[in-house]
């Protein structure tokens, strides 16, 4: 495979060096039979520079520095996320108890629940947006960083897992709706797990559509 990338490339080059046009290099490749992804990458690895040979454009690399700082952020925002939602848990039993548990057992338990949530929070989200706003300008200096392979896989990687929870939510939604099992209790935590992880889907979703559109 990665044979035939590097004669795809090669290829593009001579082709460039002639002085074909990019478009008309992209349809004999697709006559060819190359996938169209493939293609667009390897015209997309040239400027569009009027020079007596192409021009290559800087490619992304992967640091020890780049890979701690992108970790940061998505360990932060799945810490943010899954606190945020279990203070909201929290304030949902205190308003809407179990009867089946007995009531002062139920009020320690939430009582730790909230402090523990409370403390992630008071934690994780600052750094969480702390690091979004220095890596987000970092990346209007410099737009070819948003190709980052780490930037990118531990993107599709939360959109997996959020859509794996919206997923989830939707089901158990479904369940407990066919027997009859259906609380206010039940119906707010299931909208607090559909929010939080709708909201993580489609911003990661709308900004990965920006990057590959710039890309």
């Amino acid at each position: 495979m990665a044979s035939g990338i590097q004669n795809l490339e090669l290829f593009v080059r001579t082709a460039l060096e002639k002085g074909l046009p990019k478009s008309g290099i992209e349809q004999s490749l697709l006559q060819a039979g190359w996938p169209a992804d493939q293609i667009r990458n390897a015209l997309g690895q040239f400027a569009d520079i009027a020079f007596p040979v192409p021009v290559p454009k800087p490619r992304p690399y992967l640091s020890a520095r780049e890979a701690f700082r992108y970790l940061l952020l998505f360990t932060t925002l799945y810490f943010s996320a899954y606190y945020l939602g279990s203070l909201l848990f929290s304030f949902v039993d205190l308003n809407f108890p179990d009867p089946a548990i007995d009531e002062c057992c139920s009020w320690q338990t939430v009582k730790d629940d909230i402090r523990l949530a409370a403390s992630f929070l008071v934690i994780a989200y600052p750094v969480f947006l702390f690091m979004s706003r220095r890596i987000h300008r970092e990346l209007a200096h410099a737009p070819v960083k948003r190709l980052s392979v780490i930037r990118r896989w531990l993107t599709y990687l939360t959109l997996f897992i959020a859509a794996g929870f919206v997923i989830g939510d939707l089901v158990t939604l479904v369940y407990n709706a066919l027997g009859g099992e259906l609380t206010i209790r039940f119906i707010l935590k299931v909208l607090i797990v559909g929010v939080i992880g709708a909201t993580v889907f489609g911003f990661y979703l709308w900004d990965l559509h920006g990057e590959e559109r710039e890309a």
